[in-house]
């Protein structure tokens, strides 16, 4: 099985999911299924997935220190935003794990 890239299958999402965003639980649903197809398998799917919402909050992790001069208030504040982030996506994530099983 040839392995698909990574960075498309997060293009794909964040596109469709924008494209999608008046479809409550198949919008996310549709994008992680074609995300997770375009990255091959379902592991790469639920990176692809979860890859830009943590790299997010490493920048959150940056901004909320440089702001309240404590790493650990921007630690606290990227956490939780992540975990809010993770939950909120859960279609999102559902899709990429069916989409990599059936690339």
């Amino acid at each position: 099985m040839k392995q698909g890239s990574l960075v498309m299958a997060m293009i794909w999402m964040a596109v469709l999911s924008l494209l999608l965003f008046w479809l409550p639980l198949l919008g996310p649903l549709i994008a992680g299924f074609v995300g997770g197809r375009t990255a091959g398998s379902a592991g790469r799917g639920l990176l692809a997935a979860v890859l830009p919402a943590a790299v997010l909050c490493f920048v959150l992790v940056g901004f909320g220190t440089a702001l309240a001069g404590l790493p650990l208030i921007g630690i606290i504040a990227s956490a939780g935003l992540f975990v809010l982030i993770v939950a909120q996506s859960l279609p999102l994530l559902a899709g990429a794990l069916v989409g990599g099983l059936t690339a």
